[in-house]
């Protein structure tokens, strides 16, 4: 397999790559989900990414951090499963797996986000619930009546983190899909 040399093809395979991932890990939440989002990570650090050991790092990290935030948010009743879903100590493996396909968007179908420094505390709170609202319309997660208004404020604080984390220590990513 060869990384893909046209920007317009690795943005939209980015872009293709993490819908997908994320329709199989709400609709999943299994298992298999877990796999096929793995493979679809590996896809893309093969076909899109610059540099692909840079970028596991950061989406390792970022993984991390937005795990801690979901585990947060799970522990507190905030985010529940919904029936028959996996349950788990922490947080679904599936669900940590979403946050590493929306770490490989950053760097790509994302960037132009960064590109603009109000743009991320504009858009975090609004896509941030969105998704997590659309997931539990497909039943992998259930929310309460106030979970929305707590993943506002957390994706608030974290998809700036990110972009500045990515900014600061893995600055070659910033610069890699200008090119």
């Amino acid at each position: 397999m060869s990384h893909i040399r046209s920007r317009p093809w690795r943005l939209f395979t980015n872009f293709a790559l993490f819908q997908a991932g994320w329709l199989v890990c709400v609709i999943g939440t299994n298992h298999l989900a877990v796999l096929v989002a793995v493979a679809l990570v590996v896809l893309h650090l093969l076909l899109v990414s610059h540099r692909p050991a840079l970028e596991l790092g950061y989406i390792a990290l970022g993984t991390v951090a937005g795990s801690l935030l979901d585990g947060l948010w799970w522990q507190l009743g905030i985010l529940q499963p919904a029936t028959g879903a996996l349950d788990a100590a922490w947080i679904p493996l599936w669900l940590v797996l979403l946050w590493s396909l929306f770490l490989t968007t950053i760097n790509h179908s994302l960037a132009w986000v960064a590109d603009h420094r109000w743009l991320p505390w504009l858009l975090a709170p609004i896509a941030g619930p969105l998704a997590y609202w659309s997931a539990s319309q497909l039943d992998a997660v259930r929310l309460q009546p106030m979970s929305l208004a707590f993943i506002a404020l957390g994706w608030l604080l974290v998809f700036p983190l990110l972009i500045q984390l990515r900014n600061r220590w893995f600055g070659a990513l910033a610069a890699g899909e200008t090119s």
